[in-house]
């Protein structure tokens, strides 16, 4: 990569320009984790947390994340998602939950930020939602899983096409 796409020739931030390009199908995936300790899940699955139902809101948060990423993020291209789902499962072993998201559009640029953001978020909201009951969570992990459509092709983790 010879040039930064996102820096003007006098160093200023820009958004990219994508009206030349043609939209294609995109979708991307990310993945992260909330580290807690083994009691929390407990209470967690108990329903009794004190804000209510954990897991379920913070899917929606997720969800409500995604769709306002170029709110967020100041150089990202509002895009119209045709979808974002999050989902959060409970691991154990971690102890903690692990959180997936998945976002698709037609469009002239990828969702992966999206994705990032979608995962961040239901992240947050999970951290929000049990800090009265555990003060030792940790959010980690957090990256893009897969990729599909646009130039560049497909990609996946570990390298390679999808």
């Amino acid at each position: 990569m010879s040039r930064l796409t996102h820096i003007r020739d006098d160093g200023r931030a820009a958004m990219v320009d994508v009206s030349d390009k043609a939209p294609t199908h995109r979708v991307a995936t990310a993945e992260g984790r909330l580290r807690c300790v083994a009691e929390t899940l407990v209470r967690v699955r108990a329903g009794e947390t004190p804000k209510g139902s954990v897991i379920q809101t913070a899917e929606l948060a997720g969800i409500m994340a995604a769709k306002r990423t170029a709110d967020l993020i100041p150089l990202c291209h509002p895009l119209p998602l045709s979808k974002a789902a999050v989902v959060i499962g409970i691991d154990e072993a971690l102890p903690g939950f692990h959180v997936a998201a998945e976002v698709r559009t037609l469009g002239v640029t990828g969702v992966e930020m999206e994705a990032l953001t979608a995962v961040s978020v239901a992240c947050l909201t999970l951290f929000d939602m049990l800090k009265a009951v555990d003060r030792t969570m940790s959010i980690e992990g957090i990256r893009v899983t897969a990729k599909t459509g646009g130039k560049s092709g497909d990609w996946h983790e570990g390298g390679g096409a999808a």
